[in-house]
């Protein structure tokens, strides 16, 4: 009867897979050749890439919750989460992070409790205990033996949504720094202004004609002046309405285009360097260990180079300040008991929702780290992960801090800063083939008490940091999450002449049409996931957590009807 009992048994198995190996996760991050050098890129590229996404997503939270969570408790969120997850987690090489799905939910909870008076805080800490609890559940009842249904098409549409997240995330920045320093009223004032001086320029020869042969020429000169300085006057400034005081200026705001072009400057030379970087490796420049250091450390250093010149080059330029509140309350238990029956039952809807999508965020995220390409050695934890993840949100819950998942694609890009790997030529295309990776729980304590440190330097020297840097990271990771997404991979082949397609072993094994109609499929799944994703209706997006627990049916039940299962099986085969 023991034996035939489920619960727990998930639990169990992880344990007994992970434990012998626990010591070694710690010695691994110090012996072996290079390790040295790949933990300590590591470290840098996790504490970049997590610290960076905090102040950007703590700025957002502060707006979109009138400052209840700010800048000071992600970072905590993000230090607590980190370590804990190390220390105790079954996957040290998974990365927890907060996400733009988990700030929209904290947005949704504000506004429900704007509507219905309720405590924020309280409300937030109910619906996050609910979450957490469902996740208990989940883990002691093995419900992630379900994600053996979940095949590499899952896991690559949902990466490469993340992917359109990052990328939209930065796009929208940098459109709304646009929309509110170039395109506005003062600068089309201004404009009209430099044309219509331009008009009186070029019958510039019949004033001065005018005038010097009235005035004498010193006072002639003065009176040209007195003409422009009426007409920017006139041009600028409005007629107050009665019982409104003037502005002085335009009614729009200052016009401030030099802001916006250093905006996009900034984003674009952050992504073309870490690219540059990132890809040094298949340069003939230098040696080969330089050209991997460079390599390594492509993040870290784009984001460094790149601020010094944003803050310090270019320090003439206005730029957006940096939010942060130095009085954020920290340590302050949420006021729970003050709400009513009915707020908890309807913070238990929002946590079950909440649950989906972190049952599958973590999961994907666990099966994109664990996938055989990797050629991990020490097994996967799925259930135990889930249990951590729980117990770390419902601690954070307490005390209405930000919540914190596994993440995509910080997870693998984790994973492959810690490998080594090898290039294979195969009919002139080359490949990069993982060899071996440091499965060690030291770059994620390490970078995490880094980001504790971090909350030391607010707000200098991190407000140093210009906020187009923070977007032209995420369209960094965006595109080098993109490497090995055979989906992507797939796209690129309906814009590539047949003769240059590369040896893969689908194309070898599958008829072309079966490959364009898998990734036609596929399409398919993204747009709708995209369509609930980015709708400007936020309880609309509070749908997508159930769409993606509907695409695993979708890929063992609908579409085989449309391709052969053989085929299937080297289609979406790791």
């Amino acid at each position: 009867r023991a034996s035939r009992c489920i619960i727990g048994r998930g639990l169990i198995g992880d344990l007994k897979r992970r434990l012998p190996h626990y010591w070694s996760d710690y010695k691994d991050g110090f012996t072996g050749a290079k390790t040295a050098h790949k933990v300590s890129a590591a470290i840098f590229f996790l504490y970049f890439a997590c610290v960076l996404p905090n102040l950007a997503f703590g700025m957002l939270n502060s707006d979109n919750t009138a400052g209840a969570i700010g800048v000071k408790k992600i970072l905590f969120s993000q230090m607590f989460g980190g370590i804990a997850f190390a220390l105790f987690g079954g996957q040290p090489l998974i990365v927890l992070l907060t996400t733009a799905p988990l700030a929209l939910y904290t947005k949704i909870i504000f506004s429900i409790s704007e509507d219905f008076d309720l405590d924020f805080r309280a409300f937030f800490a109910c619906v996050g205990l609910w979450n957490a609890g469902f996740l208990l559940l989940y883990s002691l009842f093995g419900v992630s033996r379900l994600m053996k249904w979940s095949s590499r098409s899952t896991e690559e549409i949902f990466s490469l949504f993340i992917t359109f997240a990052f990328s939209a995330d930065a796009i929208k920045d940098c459109l709304k720094d646009f929309n509110t320093n170039y395109h506005t009223d003062a600068c089309h004032a201004d404009s009209n202004i430099n044309a219509t001086i331009g008009n009186y320029s070029s019958s510039g020869s019949n004033i001065n004609t005018t005038i010097t042969g009235v005035l004498p020429p010193s006072v002639a000169v003065g009176a040209v002046y007195n003409i422009a300085d009426s007409l920017l006057n006139t041009s600028e400034v409005s007629t107050p309405t009665p019982g409104e005081p003037s502005t002085g200026g335009a009614a729009a705001g200052e016009c401030m285009r030099e802001s916006s072009i250093l905006f996009l400057l900034l984003m674009l030379a952050t992504v073309w360097m870490g690219l540059t970087l990132f890809n040094f490796t298949k340069t003939p420049f230098l040696t080969a260990g330089k050209r991997e250091m460079l390599a390594d450390y492509a993040l870290p250093l784009s984001v460094l180079l790149v601020s010094f010149f944003g803050s310090y080059v270019f320090r003439d330029v206005k730029l957006k300040p940096f939010q942060y509140d130095p009085n954020e309350t920290m340590f302050e238990v949420a006021p729970m008991t003050s709400l009513p029956i009915g707020a908890v039952i309807a913070a238990a809807g929002l946590g079950f929702s909440l649950s989906l999508l972190f049952f599958m965020d973590q999961n994907i995220s666990s099966a994109l780290v664990n996938t055989p390409n990797n050629r991990l050695r020490k097994g996967a934890a799925y259930h135990w992960d889930l249990l951590t993840v729980a117990l770390i949100n419902g601690f954070l819950s307490v005390f209405a801090f930000p919540w914190v998942h596994a993440a995509l694609p910080h997870s693998p890009l984790h994973v492959r800063a810690l490998a080594d790997l090898e290039e294979r030529v195969e009919q002139g295309h080359v490949q990069h083939i993982v060899v071996h990776v440091r499965e060690t729980r030291v770059s994620g304590i390490v970078s995490h008490v880094m980001i504790g440190l971090s909350m030391f330097l607010l707000p200098r020297p991190l407000t140093y940091i210009p906020r187009p840097v923070l977007d032209g990271l995420f369209l960094y990771v965006a595109i080098t999450a993109l490497y090995g997404n055979q989906l992507f991979d797939r796209l690129l082949l309906l814009f590539t002449e047949q003769a240059a397609y590369p040896p893969n072993h689908y194309i070898r094994r599958v008829p072309q049409r079966k490959v364009h109609a898998f990734t036609a499929l596929q399409l398919v799944q993204l747009l709708v996931l995209c369509v609930f994703g980015f709708s400007p209706y936020p309880y609309m997006k509070m749908v997508f957590p159930v769409l993606l627990m509907f695409l695993m049916p979708i890929r063992h039940k609908l579409v085989p009807k449309v391709i052969e299962s053989r085929y299937l099986q080297t289609l979406d085969g790791h």
